[in-house]
């Protein structure tokens, strides 16, 4: 009989939720073959079996486990090869498969996006995991429901439609996803930090028709958006202002090596922040198809911790949902964040004449014990420099 712990899936993981297990306890697996659905603090992530042989759950679906700590047996005498096998005395933990095999036999997904699968009677649904967690709370068979969400997944909308529970009497209590439980343990960590912010506009008329420009001669590839301006911007200003792309822990400044920018993206019920890495290093049209495929990983579930992990610098741009200007709140151990607003057409006299002019928003939040007014003025003023001249972004 071999140990199946609950295995390490990103650096800061410390326990794991099981979401669903892919085998039915007593049936044989395959090694390699995927084995269960685990939720970390970042992603739900399919962990597949490490050897062949009969599987003996320990942990039901829904219990939230250590690393480390046991969640399966698989039985060796059901292995496939023909020999019999070995004798065994005691139990052993089974180390993580190398990261190369890892990455071969994970799926993840963000928790808002959900997860897809096949049902317990072999039928496949799509259910957010909204609508998971709901489904077990009402008793309904999820398996019985037709989803009316995106490419028909089942929504908590149709879960209760189907409870027939059309108004709450009282207020319901929801379970936060662990992403969501993440975010809100950073954000109270953050408010312990005591942050500061200061804002400026930009006139963003010479970007608008640059990315115009480039529209026309990019052939069957997208022109850069006005986020990867912004993102490429930050770069640039971050490799000249170290202490923006440092942190401050356990009473000392840290200095990261790396420039990576995260892009807040806002998702069913989470906020996913993916992390273009190396952006200093990027050019604009790199930045501009690394942010888009990131992008696309995040709606289809398919982003991996690796792809989540090791921002030093958020930009959070609310920009197209209307809003003027935000005030976002810091991620720790990062020391500061962009917030950025829409673009919005104004009057101005240019040159002696009243012309339409296109300003943003940006506001920058950082850590007081880290940066100080200057430095923040100085780094935003800098973002706000390569903006109204972007030709620079491109050198």
């Amino acid at each position: 009989m071999s140990e199946i712990t609950m295995p390490r899936l990103s650096e800061s993981m410390v326990d794991g939720t099981i979401i669903r297990w892919l085998k039915h306890d007593g049936q044989d697996v395959v090694c390699d073959e995927e084995l269960v659905e685990i939720e970390t603090d970042k992603a739900v992530m399919t962990y597949a079996a490490p050897v062949s042989g009969t599987l003996h759950v320990v942990a039901p679906e829904g219990s939230t486990i250590a690393v480390g700590e046991p969640i399966a047996q698989i039985g060796l005498e059901a292995a496939q090869d023909d020999r019999p096998p070995a004798p065994v005395s005691g139990t052993a933990d089974v180390p993580m498969p190398p990261p190369e095999a890892m990455a071969a036999s994970t799926r993840s997904s963000i928790e808002a996006n959900g997860s897809v699968g096949a049902g317990r009677d072999g039928g496949s649904r799509s259910a957010t995991p909204l609508a998971r967690r709901t489904a077990r709370a009402h008793n309904v068979a999820l398996e019985q429901l037709d989803g009316t969400g995106p490419r028909g997944r089942i929504t908590r909308a149709d879960v209760l439609a189907a409870a027939r529970i059309t108004t709450q009497p009282s207020p319901e209590l929801i379970e936060p996803t662990r992403v969501q439980q993440v975010i809100a343990r950073r954000m109270t960590q953050a408010n312990g930090t005591p942050d500061f912010a200061v804002q400026t506009e930009v006139a963003m008329d010479a970007t608008i028709e640059l990315r115009a420009r480039l529209k026309d001669v990019a052939d069957d590839e997208p022109a850069p958006s006005i986020n990867d301006f912004i993102v490429k911007s930050c770069a640039i200003a971050l490799r000249h202002h170290p202490r923006v792309n440092g942190s401050y822990v356990d009473g000392h400044f840290r200095l990261h090596g790396n420039v990576n920018v995260g892009v807040a993206v806002a998702r069913e019920d989470a906020l996913v922040v993916p992390v273009v890495h190396d952006a200093d290093t990027k050019s604009l049209r790199t930045i501009a198809s690394v942010a888009r495929r990131l992008s696309d990983r995040v709606r289809t579930g398919a982003i991996t911790p690796d792809e989540l992990s090791g921002a030093t610098f958020t930009v959070s741009n609310l920009g197209m949902f209307g809003m003027t200007a935000i005030h976002p709140v810091i991620d720790p151990p990062q020391a500061a964040i962009l917030g950025v607003g829409a673009v919005r057409d104004t009057l101005a006299r240019i040159d002696g004449e009243i012309r339409d002019h296109r300003l943003m928003t940006l506001t920058l939040v950082a850590d007081h014990r880290i940066l100080y007014g200057a430095d923040a003025a100085r780094f935003l003023a800098e973002i706000a420099a390569l903006l109204e001249t972007p030709l620079r972004l491109l050198l």
